[in-house]
């Protein structure tokens, strides 16, 4: 029964994208039906085989060791600081050197070709653009501010439905500098097989809600990615970039949180909840359609909405005290849906990011940020639902 229900809830939440989406006729029903028969192989190799664990395992390994780099030189620069719990200083620190070292593989042409090869591949499996492929899959690793980096030269040719697409997907993702945070808290192998679901959760319901034609693809220009004479011009502009957008990103968390608190002291004067209580409410049912047991969906939902109102380690470390009681299947649901970054604080990360490369599309995207966070919160729900088909 319970596969039945979470078999509707798919469909359900295709039919919502489909009802939100601005433009119907140019809907990639074909995309759509093929990267949801990925993410259901996926799902099916990841938890029943140990070789689809062990492989991706691997290169989460070796993309921790590239970030672990990183934190050597805010550990330089910041001393036993960088060894305490600041989120300023072990996150959005570690931005400056991702960006200078995007920079370095967009100089040497690594990142140009790999934009333009491998997303070019996603696309033509997918049906969609090049450069919402490569950002989708990029996200899984680097997660979503500095995914958008790995494409700011091309951000200002991005038309609204794209540019949708872009952000909506990228939000579907988590860095993979913190996935060992996230295993000390909730089962690593729901951790695991959650990063390449979300790929295509972000894509299938972005590209629904905001279909692009095939006509609006282009030929990625290698020579337009690289505006940098030398290797230090480009480490240079890199970090300048990366500290600018930390900078942004920093004052406009300060904002969302602040603003979040101060309308959960109203809240909790006027009717006794908090905002986050409110959201779990509104989650039960969400939660029963994934599958989640019925005895089990309004502390399911407590968690969701927790995840959604703050952020995922909010949730994880209320959801750690739930799981000695709680069934195999709601653990492994709630777990994949709380591996992604779709929160109130990460839109003012997002908007960020994007006011630091290019302030017109910033304002575009602000006059959609809810429904980027909507849709971005309905594929966290769908990559839970698909994994829990198979628990």
């Amino acid at each position: 029964m319970s596969i039945l229900i979470a078999i509707v809830g798919i469909l359900a939440l295709l039919g919502i994208a489909w009802i939100m989406s601005n433009d119907k006729k140019n809907i990639n029903y074909r995309a759509v039906a093929i990267m949801l028969a990925v993410q259901l192989f996926i799902a099916w190799f990841m938890l029943n085989t140990s070789i689809g664990q062990k492989v991706l395992q691997q290169i989460v390994n070796v993309f921790n060791k590239i970030l672990s780099f990183g934190n050597e030189g805010i550990a330089f620069v910041f001393g036993d600081l960088a060894g305490k719990n600041y989120f300023f200083i072990n996150v959005l620190m570690m931005i400056v050197f991702v960006s200078a070292l995007l920079s370095i593989l967009t100089y040497t042409r690594i990142l140009p070709f790999a934009i333009k090869y491998i997303g070019g591949a996603v696309a033509k499996v997918t049906g969609l653009p090049k450069i919402e492929s490569f950002v989708a899959v990029n996200s899984m690793v680097f997660g979503d501010t500095t995914a958008i980096l790995s494409v700011q030269s091309q951000l200002h040719k991005l038309s609204p439905n794209r540019l949708f697409i872009v952000v909506t997907s990228s939000l579907v993702a988590v860095s993979c500098s913190i996935l060992g945070a996230y295993m000390q808290m909730i089962p690593a192998e729901f951790v695991l097989v959650a990063l390449p679901i979300n790929i295509f959760s972000g894509l299938i319901l972005s590209s629904m809600v905001a279909p692009v034609s095939k006509e609006e693809d282009e030929d990625i220009d290698i020579k337009e990615m690289i505006p940098e004479k030398s290797l230090f011009e480009a480490i240079g502009n890199g970090a300048l970039i990366g500290g600018k957008t930390a900078l942004i990103v920093g004052a406009m968390l300060i904002t969302y949180i602040g603003l979040l608190e101060m309308l959960n002291f109203f809240l909790d004067n006027l009717v006794g909840l908090s905002f986050q209580g409110i959201l779990g409410y509104i989650f039960a049912p969400i939660a029963f359609i994934m599958g989640i047991p019925t005895s089990e969906i309004v502390r399911a939902g407590s968690v969701m909405g927790t995840k959604v109102a703050a952020n995922e380690f909010v949730a994880m470390l209320d959801f750690m005290k739930m799981i000695p009681d709680m069934s195999p299947k709601t653990v492994g649901i709630v777990s994949a849906f709380l591996i992604s970054f779709a929160n109130f604080s990460s839109i003012g990360i997002i908007l960020g990011t994007v006011q630091a490369i290019n302030g017109e599309q910033a304002s575009r995207l602000a006059k959609v940020g809810l429904k980027v966070l909507l849709v971005a919160t309905m594929g966290s729900v769908l990559t839970g639902t698909i994994v829990g088909l198979f628990l």
